[in-house]
């Protein structure tokens, strides 16, 4: 199973424990992980989709440096980076956060030392999660999609939906006799595609080129120049310097497909830059994903109405 993987990247008596744990326990246990918490002079504590191990077991410092140093292959500082950031990706796409004393020089992170607490987000794709979403996204006609943003409360998919609507539209569709496009990724915080070592650890399609670890804006700009991209991709949009990436993007015919945070088109309204997007209309397509259910379910799909240049509910 996937998560056996995993113990090799903690301290030999607490990856002892924890494959201890899934032996004895139900053997699918592992499909519903979600964290793995490591907690200075605090226990180990799992995280399930519906509830929480948490182990007798208080984790020393030394414990924490250790498998610090595992996850960085005893070369802290080749990791520098992406520690600075707040996480580190590794094999199988998941997230290591970090926290401890962030060092600030200039406005910048430099490090983070006395590391306190490490947290594995467990990786999992979802497959054909974007399915039910895939009429309002797809430009049958011009073998195109439109211009598409997905919203939802955090927590409520809209990553996970990206990354399969991606996989698709770069694959091609054979149902809906849509062939793949070239597409271009900026998975600015490796949520995504989850780079390790310049491998996406997730399926993102036969034909996409990504770019990680890089702001948003600046990365549209970059795989528009040099990749020449059909859509551009990106997750969370939301600042002045994206809406400028954005209209860049658009004026050079390349459509796009973006995440953001909100509950109703009103949400979005407050924040002036996806104000701004909404006001000259260069989404064709607003889908809010209802935060209740399962992943991929639709709460409203606004599509742009040409003729009043309004937005209206299918």
């Amino acid at each position: 199973m996937f998560i056996s993987n995993l113990f090799k990247y903690f301290p030999q008596n607490i990856g002892n424990m924890l494959e201890e744990y899934f032996k004895k326990n139900d053997q699918n246990l592992y499909i519903s992980l979600e964290e793995i918490r490591l907690r200075a002079n605090k226990p180990i504590v799992l995280k399930f989709n519906q509830n929480e191990k948490v182990f007798d077991y208080n984790v020393q410092i030394e414990e924490i440096l250790e498998t610090l140093r595992i996850i960085c292959e005893n070369s802290i500082y080749s990791y520098q980076n992406q520690i600075c950031n707040g996480y580190i990706t590794i094999k199988g796409g998941h997230r290591v956060g970090i926290t401890g004393n962030v060092v600030i020089e200039n406005k910048k992170i430099v490090n983070i030392n006395y590391i306190s607490s490490l947290n594995f987000r467990i990786a999992k794709q979802i497959i054909g999660c974007s399915n039910k979403i895939l009429k309002y996204v797809i430009d049958g006609e011009n073998n195109s999609i439109f211009n598409t943003l997905i919203v939802s409360p955090p927590g409520a998919g809209k990553t996970t939906i990206l990354r399969d609507l991606i996989r698709k539209i770069s694959s091609g569709i054979e149902t809906m006799h849509f062939k793949g496009l070239t597409v271009g990724l900026v998975d600015e915080r490796g949520e995504i595609a989850a780079m390790y070592k310049g491998i996406p650890q997730n399926d993102v399609g036969l034909k996409t080129d990504i770019l990680d670890n890089i702001p948003k804006a600046i990365g549209m700009k970059m795989l528009i120049r040099s990749m020449s991209p059909n859509v551009i991709a990106a997750d969370e949009i939301g600042s002045s310097e994206d809406v400028e990436a954005i209209h860049y993007a658009v004026c050079s015919g390349i459509k796009g497909i973006f995440t953001a945070h909100g509950g109703s088109l009103e949400d979005l309204a407050l924040n002036p830059a996806l104000k701004c997007l909404m006001n000259t209309h260069i989404f064709e397509r607003i889908i809010f994903l209802n935060n209740k259910g399962i992943k991929g379910e639709v709460e409203k799909a606004y599509n742009l109405n040409k003729i009043n240049s309004d937005y209206v509910l299918y």
